[in-house]
């Protein structure tokens, strides 16, 4: 599907497609599953853009309401995973 992520507008156009694939990521987790190793990648590509938490949680809120997908969902299992791990979120 296609959505209207949530950017900023003082982002780089790189920054806006490391966020990009981040959410791309969560869409992946929920629909057909995620390496963790592929996640964890662009959730670290997507710190190094917004490296508040603050701003990470409004981000992750911003995209739920358009999506659906809760990402903490997602990054929460990832983080605690083992290597070669499939990150696969449930039904939301």
């Amino acid at each position: 599907m296609e959505y209207s992520y949530p950017i900023r507008a003082d982002w780089s156009t790189e920054e806006i497609v490391m966020v990009t694939e981040f959410f791309n990521a969560i869409e992946q987790a929920f629909e057909n599953g995620i390496t963790r190793r592929d996640l964890l990648q662009a959730y670290n590509a997507f710190k190094k853009v917004v490296p508040s938490m603050a701003e990470e949680k409004t981000l992750f809120r911003e995209f739920k309401e358009v999506t659906g997908y809760e990402s903490y969902k997602a990054v929460k299992p990832a983080k605690e995973g083992a290597d070669g791990d499939l990150i696969k979120v449930g039904a939301i």
